[in-house]
């Protein structure tokens, strides 16, 4: 099956499956006539069994050890309930120093915050942190839209001029030819679109980040 069936079946991105392809999990055929790449039964069913173990946190590295028998998926898994189990601790060191605050019951302007602050460095030190430091997705997607917009613009500026010159001049093109003209800038325009829109799907979606995080 084609690309787009997996993508649909399994619920990845096109670039997620790639990326995996890339870390050699799967090795899909090409077709001789086209080298489309052909995926089997059993690469879906890989797919699957990889979306399942990123979902449980399981980095890359691991994915491979485990199909590669490097390490059993016991072990792996309890390896991950370990790591789950010290972010919890974590979680409720934050959850310990917010019911400590409410039970002050006072304004941040009273409040000592320096012993808590000591708590939560050590924890900033360890890795763990309750801000999101990752990239808004909306600044993502305005930058996808901007840099897009640019391009798109330039296009229609190249198309706005070259129909002016024909409906001023007397000179003109051949009918033809300027038709031939508008839609190579045209072409473009609807590349920068279909982009755009495919862009803002990943974005949304998160599987490019969570693909290639590790």
């Amino acid at each position: 099956m084609l690309i787009n069936e997996v993508q649909y079946i399994v619920g990845l991105s096109k670039k997620s499956i790639r990326f995996y392809e890339d870390q050699g999990l799967i090795s899909p055929n090409r077709d001789q006539g086209n080298d489309y790449r052909i995926y089997s039964d059993e690469d879906v069913m890989i797919l699957k069994k990889i979306k399942f173990l990123r979902e449980l946190g399981v980095t890359i590295k691991d994915i491979k050890a485990i199909f590669n028998h490097d390490i059993s998926l016991n072990d792996c898994l309890q390896e991950q309930m370990h790591k789950i189990n010290k972010e919890k601790d974590k979680y409720d060191d934050i959850l310990k120093i917010c019911e400590n605050v409410i039970a002050l019951d006072k304004d941040i302007e009273d409040v000592d915050i320096t012993e808590y602050l000591q708590s939560i460095n050590i924890l900033n030190k360890e890795g763990f942190s309750m801000r999101d430091v990752k990239t808004n997705k909306s600044k993502k997607i305005i930058g996808a839209c901007i840099s897009s917009l640019i391009f798109g613009l330039l296009f229609i500026f190249l198309g706005y001029t070259v129909t002016y010159f024909q409906m001023t001049q007397d000179d003109k093109m051949p009918l033809f030819f300027f038709i031939f003209v508008m839609g190579v800038l045209l072409l473009p325009v609807i590349a920068i679109i279909y982009n755009l829109i495919v862009r803002i799907k990943e974005i949304l979606g998160g599987e490019e980040d969570e693909a290639s995080k590790y």
